[in-house]
């Protein structure tokens, strides 16, 4: 007897309802903003990841339009066909200039999304040395460094989070021809930082590779907008380094910087860029005016009030029963514990007309669903505090 398949599924969801690890959509019908509608209603946006506000910043959304009509919808092909557009190019020498004074003879590569960044890092990496390859993961990376761990092949070992000396330990007695140490900078639900300079130090005394994913840090750490690298001052020939921008840089994608035989690899090897299509030029031409905003005047004026903001929301939302993690950074996680209280609290604070999310299993750790309250430059000193009483009004009710 054949089995039900949609009978089989259906089960499988009535599970995650009853777990409450069910996720669901929102339709938003304006632009990325503080202030956003979504599924018809008006809304202060503490979810999204546009930390300096420039998902919507006029000057960028021009270029977009003027993109479109110098370049066309699409790209046609991938890069190594005919789909690697001036634009592209452009934007990849921006890039690669812009990140020059933490990486020698520096070389980007732009890529569709991050996700697509890391598999083609990790995969790439892995055979640069041969067959023989082992991946030191860190336990709270992101999901695509994990997906691309267990594609590259390699041997995988995960070590705890932020153990420095578990991590020595591991690079000590591998035997592996090639090594690649792999960590999140800022840990995305949790705001904390990976201990990049003992990585590094590590990475350079076992000849490994430092692959760090800068989702969140790219535009907003460092004095000009750098990354977790300036905000650190670390250099090495060691570190292949990603960063994104869809998050802080306001439009899509994301590139790789190294040194310019690293990124001559992935051109040759890296099986994410080679086999897709190459993504709008248009974004790419938009992106442009972004980096400009980013390691401006504006830039660092917009760095500067989304610090004031993290203060002030760590400084209102005292805490007794729930917890609100140790972050200096615009992800400000508060703990609950249970899937259900997260997700009543997600939604207490959605009827009073703030849109937090609630996290919960498999994306953090059974036990630990919180609020990730995300908070960006676009939103005023008000809107904080608002927040800020009505989670403190949740806990105490």
């Amino acid at each position: 007897m054949s089995r039900d398949l949609i009978a089989g599924l259906e089960q499988q969801l009535r599970e995650l309802d009853a777990q409450a690890l069910r996720r669901k959509l929102r339709v938003t019908d304006s632009p990325c903003d503080a202030q956003i509608r979504v599924d018809g209603r008006d809304m202060l946006a503490f979810c999204s990841n546009d930390y300096l506000g420039l998902a919507a910043h006029p000057h960028i959304v021009e270029a977009l339009r003027e993109g479109a009509l110098r370049y066309g919808a699409g790209s046609g092909a991938s890069h190594l066909i005919s789909g690697h557009s001036r634009a592209h190019a452009v934007l990849e020498e921006r890039l690669a200039g812009f990140v020059s004074p933490q990486i020698d003879n520096a070389r980007a590569l732009y890529f569709s999304t991050g996700y697509m960044a890391n598999l083609a890092m990790l995969g790439a990496l892995s055979v640069s040395g041969g067959t023989d390859a082992e991946l030191f993961s860190e336990s709270l990376n992101h999901a695509s460094l994990i997906d691309g761990a267990r594609l590259s092949r390699a041997r995988v070992q995960v070590y705890p989070h932020g153990d420095v000396a578990q991590l020595a330990a591991l690079l000590q007695v591998s035997k592996a021809e090639t090594k690649l140490v792999v960590t999140d900078s800022v840990f995305s639900m949790d705001g904390n930082l990976a201990p990049l300079r003992e990585l590094t130090a590590l990475c350079e005394q076992h000849g490994a590779w430092l692959i760090v994913d800068d989702a969140h840090g790219f535009g907003v750490l460092g004095d000009h907008g750098r990354g977790v690298l300036e905000h650190l001052q670390l250099k090495s020939p060691n570190i292949v380094y990603m960063g994104t921008l869809g998050k802080a840089a306001g439009v899509a994608g994301a590139f790789v910087a190294a040194h310019a035989s690293v990124i001559e690899w992935l051109v040759q090897r890296a099986r994410p860029y080679i086999y897709t299509t190459a993504s709008s030029p248009a974004i790419a031409h938009a992106l442009l005016t972004a980096i400009d905003i980013v390691a401006g005047d504006e830039g660092n004026a917009r760095r500067a009030k989304l610090r004031m903001l993290i203060e002030q929301f760590r400084k209102e939302t005292v805490l007794r029963h729930w917890q609100l993690l140790p972050s200096a950074t615009a992800i400000q996680p508060v703990v609950i514990g249970s899937n259900d209280a997260a997700l009543r609290a997600a939604a207490a604070l959605y009827d009073a007309g703030y849109w937090v999310p609630a996290i919960r299993p498999p994306t953090v750790p059974a036990g630990t669903a919180r609020l990730r309250v995300t908070l960006s430059a676009a939103h005023r000193k008000e809107d904080v505090s608002h927040l800020s009483a009505a989670i403190l009004s949740l806990e105490n009710a």
